[in-house]
């Protein structure tokens, strides 16, 4: 592997154009340093998103959303889930919450769209109490089962296979901001690749990003019957775009815009393959168009369009590829000025029943390397 550097005077210097390029300063809202998502029986937290203005916190763990205020005491749920919900997202633009939703045997794919307003009692059914409604992905589902070996056979949902094109394991990352290359441009849902980790091929080496204008998604969504998994959903993205990373373990887990900088954030597990840095973190430079060039690795060449990693942090000489030392797999919300809530998971045991924790803690963006946060308070 090659020396890793860190390039001090080269990283701030870039700055002022890249990555800690800001909005105009805003008197920051008063926020908590902390607040706790609660104690739950379920799968680890995934995700967290936050309605500053009314002035709540949404924890996804895994198969159950919690509502808090921002003390954390507890003010709804939203159980039955039998999926993996992942991160989640705060549309400002409509007051909902979405979030990523897979159903990996049944081949489905959603986005869950939260009428968070309703949720105000707690365990309240998915399929049953009309607060969730789901847009299926086709562009996802059909590179999850991508046959890329041409055997036939679809070979499911596992790592060592040939098949799933881009390596794509279903989806993770969810996060609203403008489309790529365009600062103030029109705002779309972004969703990021789940990427299986497999170190014996080389098609998988780029985190994997679409974009949606959902602007006109009601004709699409359908309510939650997992029985019956419907196909309703677009059938094109407004954008689909590859960031080459290296591969990680499961893709993106946490996606997520920061209007402070314009930059787009991505917090994922490690990956494994000896020839890259497998930095925890990364970020795209929101400032640069997409360019359209070959996506590398491919059993067929390939172009498409491609982002570029922001051009600081740590740097890795033999890959090109640029990234920090972080958390945030577990949770990540933007507050737009600089400020983002970092959610810390966490177990705990109760009557003999272990159960699942979320500290959202406060923390600041620095940019500095290897790590680009120090916590607030």
């Amino acid at each position: 592997m090659a020396t890793l550097t860190l390039a001090a005077t080269f990283t701030l210097g870039m700055f002022s154009s890249s990555v800690a390029a800001a909005e105009p300063d805003k008197a920051p809202r008063e926020m908590p340093t902390e607040i706790y998502g609660g104690a739950w029986p379920s799968g680890h937290v995934q995700g967290i998103a936050v309605d500053q203005r009314k002035g709540f916190m949404y924890f996804s763990f895994t198969n159950l959303l919690v509502k808090t205020d921002l003390r954390g005491t507890p003010v709804g749920s939203v159980s039955g889930f039998t999926g993996h919900l992942g991160d989640l997202d705060f549309n400002e633009q409509d007051g909902r919450v979405y979030g990523s939703l897979e159903y990996k045997e049944q081949e489905s794919f959603y986005i869950a769209v939260f009428d968070v307003d309703r949720i105000t009692r707690m365990d309240m059914d998915a399929q049953s109490s009309d607060v969730v409604s789901t847009v299926y992905l086709k562009e996802v589902v059909d590179d999850y089962v991508a046959d890329m070996n041409g055997d036939g056979t679809f070979d499911g949902n596992v790592a060592d296979t040939p098949d799933h094109r881009y390596g794509c394991s279903g989806i993770d990352g969810v996060s609203f901001g403008p489309e790529f290359g365009r600062r103030h441009g029109r705002q779309r849902l972004t969703v990021a690749y789940g990427v299986y980790s497999n170190v014996g091929r080389q098609d998988n080496d780029h985190q994997v990003i679409l974009q949606y204008d959902v602007r006109d998604w009601k004709k699409y969504e359908r309510p939650l019957t997992e029985s019956a998994p419907h196909r309703s959903g677009p059938g094109k993205v407004d954008g689909k775009y590859f960031a080459y990373t290296g591969n990680t373990t499961y893709g993106v887990q946490n996606l997520e815009y920061d209007p402070h900088t314009g930059n787009w954030m991505m917090a994922v597990y490690k990956g494994v393959k000896p020839q890259f840095p497998n930095y925890s973190f990364f970020v795209v430079d929101g400032g640069r168009p997409p360019r359209t060039g070959p996506v590398v690795g491919q059993p067929t060449p390939e172009t498409g369009k491609l982002l570029s990693l922001a051009p600081a942090g740590l740097q890795h000489e033999a890959s090109g590829v640029r990234g920090w030392e972080f958390g945030g797999q577990y949770g990540l919300a933007a507050l737009g000025d600089g400020r983002f809530y970092v959610s810390k998971a966490g177990t705990l045991t109760e009557g003999g029943v272990t159960k699942q924790t979320s500290h959202a803690q406060l923390y600041r963006w620095t940019g500095q390397a290897p790590t680009p946060f120090e916590r607030i308070g």
